[in-house]
């Protein structure tokens, strides 16, 4: 009966075994049944049970509801089976301790994540008490170097003949009125600062000149016995690659450098012959600018040249011993990991090299002719970043052009090339050739892209990385903040801060000084502006984000799918710049932060605003036309592009050489 009633699947199919151990599942069924209840009173009354039983049953069985419910809730308690109390609460105990163990669980998992986030923060903290200290050691080196320099007789008197002899500025923005030789030579009696010194010294104006023009220039020597007289130009480096750029000039036995730049990559290297300016003697070097594959080996070429005299201009010389300071660092901290695996060090120099290299510099106006032994060189403008220059070596009737790294535009911080007359129908121009494959957009157009794309972003409450170089770059795209949105929030990180203070010292009693900090534009403050910062422009270091500060933010802007990251300049093919424009939005990017990879999701927006500070083909077209020289030698660039870049020269009329050691033709 009870076996055939809905819910009794799974009842044992012994009746003694059901009676047994589903006892309470009986007395509910009757319970619930009168029609159950009466046919179980059939059963009973065939059974013809005696006693007590008989009437047990029949109260149990009752048609009545009540008084069978009275009589099976009476026996009900009697069937349930004996209850282990210890167990039951065993049970409870158990179960008790799982919701306090999962409980438990999750506090430890908040803690974890309390104390990674708290390591994080330490972790920034920490590196940013290390920038600190690093940026205050940095500073307080500069200051003893400028401090040791004044020390030093020629230097000193460069920098003094320098300021006394600085032209006017000049009132228009054309190349003519940019040329020195074309400024009107201001007379004694109309410079203040010659006039105060002279009087000073107890001197007349011409022999204050004239003393400080013998320390700065003596005289020149005899020519050896057998010395070559004739001109010779040769590349040590970066000839037919970009980065280690070094050009030897020998004549009438004087031996000139002009650049000794670092080449880029996971160990920066010299120059890749430097060894041949090293097989003889060395009588100055001349920078043409402060970029680290032109100037980055000084340090370790006045270490094994103590008495190398270092000429460039005034804010080449300022802003080498930042770039300087700062490899001596990176390949400090390279030599420290390098040791955890028992490498040798390998750093090509340290602070002292770079205390040592500063205080040998000499500062040089553009236009002033400077003797080296048997050579002569003057420095012109050549546009690029602050301070660039290009080089006129004379060498008697016989001249080198060399352009260094040039534009022909107007930038936020510096101008144009201004060739003078020295440069003009030279024996050799010696010109760069970066971009002598490519024909740049419009400047103007190329700002308004990175404007609107800066304004989009910002409008939208999300933040904007450029990751910059941090000599000009950095300053190029603060400056150009300023001027187009001064009312979007502006933070300048890493060594493109120092570098920004830098410009703004050594342009501030010039005829343009720099305002790069100030308005909306400021200096980052990490580890708070990491997170805090939501909104606005950072523009911080390295520019390949192969490391610095840049690598800090990229981590927190990357993952943001409002924000943006504006890659500003050339990629090394290794660097993870480059990985990430061919990652794009939607990949993953991996990072090295301070020793640790790091891989971040890319949901930011990623883009290219080149603003390239070098001359195009276009450019650089202009360049050779307007310089005349009867050959012209490629240096700076790739083999292919500068190949083909030397046929379109020698279509428009040029005589060309290729890259390698040079003399002035038979006759010429």
């Amino acid at each position: 009966m009870v076996r055939s009633r809905p819910g009794a699947a799974g009842l044992p199919d012994d009746p003694d075994e059901l009676v047994r151990t589903r006892a309470p599942f009986l007395v509910q069924a009757l319970l619930r049944s009168p029609g159950l209840r009466a046919r179980a009173a059939e059963v009973l009354e065939r059974g013809r049970p005696a006693g007590r039983v008989r009437d047990l049953g029949a109260l149990m069985l009752h048609p009545d509801d009540a008084v069978a419910r009275a009589a099976l809730e009476t026996l009900a308690p009697a069937l349930d089976p004996p209850r282990d109390r210890a167990a039951e609460r065993a049970a409870r105990d158990i179960a008790g301790l799982k919701v306090r163990l999962e409980r438990e669980r999750a506090r430890l998992g908040y803690a974890k994540r309390d104390v990674e986030e708290a390591n994080r923060l330490l972790a920034e903290v920490t590196a940013a008490r290390d920038d600190l200290a690093e940026r205050a050691e940095s500073l307080a080196a500069q200051l003893a170097i400028a401090q040791r320099r004044l020390q030093e007789p020629r230097p000193l008197a460069a920098a003094l003949l320098r300021t006394l002899e600085q032209p006017p500025a000049p009132s228009a923005l054309d190349a003519a009125a940019r040329d020195p030789h074309n400024r009107p030579e201001p007379g004694p009696e109309h410079n203040e600062p010659l006039l105060a010194a002279a009087g000073a010294a107890g001197l007349p104006p011409a022999e204050l000149l004239r003393i400080l023009r013998a320390v700065v220039d003596p005289p020149a020597p005899r020519v050896r016995v057998g010395a070559e007289l004739g001109l010779r130009v040769v590349p040590l480096g970066g000839a037919t690659e970009i980065g280690g750029s070094c050009l030897l000039v020998e004549a009438g036995g004087t031996r000139l450098l002009i650049d000794a730049g670092l080449r880029p990559g996971a160990e920066p290297a010299p120059p890749r012959e430097i060894k041949r300016a090293l097989d003889g003697p060395l009588d100055g070097l001349v920078v043409t600018h402060a970029h680290n594959d032109h100037c980055g080996y000084v340090p370790a070429l006045v270490a094994l040249r103590p008495d190398l005299r270092i000429l460039a201009t005034r804010e080449t010389v300022r802003l080498m011993p930042a770039m300087w300071a700062d490899s001596a660092k990176l390949m400090r901290m390279r030599d420290r990991r390098a040791a955890q695996w028992g490498v040798e060090a390998g750093a090509l120099y340290g602070s002292l090299e770079v205390e040592t290299a500063a205080r040998r510099c000499e500062e040089v106006p553009f236009g002033t002719p400077r003797r080296l032994g048997a050579l002569t060189v003057e420095l012109f403008p050549a546009g690029h970043i602050l301070g660039a220059a290009g080089v006129v070596v004379h060498a008697g009737d016989r001249r080198a052009v060399v352009t260094g790294d040039i534009s022909g535009f107007r930038q936020e911080t510096v101008d144009g090339y201004a060739l003078p007359d020295a440069a003009k129908a030279a024996d050799l121009l010696v010109m760069e050739s970066t971009c002598c494959a490519e024909d740049h957009p419009g400047r103007e157009g190329r700002v308004r892209d990175l404007v609107r794309a800066v304004e989009e972003v910002c409008q939208d409450g999300g933040r904007v990385l450029v990751p910059a170089f941090a000599l000009g770059r950095a300053q190029e795209i603060a400056l150009l903040m300023r001027r187009h949105l001064p009312e979007v929030p502006v933070r300048v990180d890493g060594m493109a801060a120092d570098l920004s203070q830098a410009f703004e010292a050594v342009t501030e009693a010039g005829p343009r000084p720099l305002d790069v900090l100030g308005g909306a534009v400021a200096v980052a403050e990490r580890p708070a502006d990491l997170d805090a910062f939501r909104t606005g422009v950072v523009i911080s270091t390295s520019g390949m984000l192969n490391g610095g500060p840049a690598v800090q933010w990229a981590r927190r802007i990357l993952p943001e799918p409002g924000s943006a990251l504006f890659i500003s300049g050339y990629q090394d093919e290794e660097s993870p710049g480059a990985a990430l424009l061919d990652v794009r939005t939607g990949g993953r990017l991996t990072l090295m932060d301070r020793d640790r990879e790091v891989t971040v999701p890319v949901r930011a927006r990623v883009d290219t605003m080149r603003l390239s500070a070098h001359a195009d083909r276009r450019g650089l077209f202009d360049i050779a036309d307007e310089a005349g020289a009867r050959e012209v030698m490629l240096v700076h660039g790739v083999p292919r592009k500068q190949r083909m870049f030397r046929e379109s020269l020698r279509m428009r009329g040029h005589t060309t050489t290729d890259t390698g050691p040079w003399r002035p033709p038979h006759g010429a």
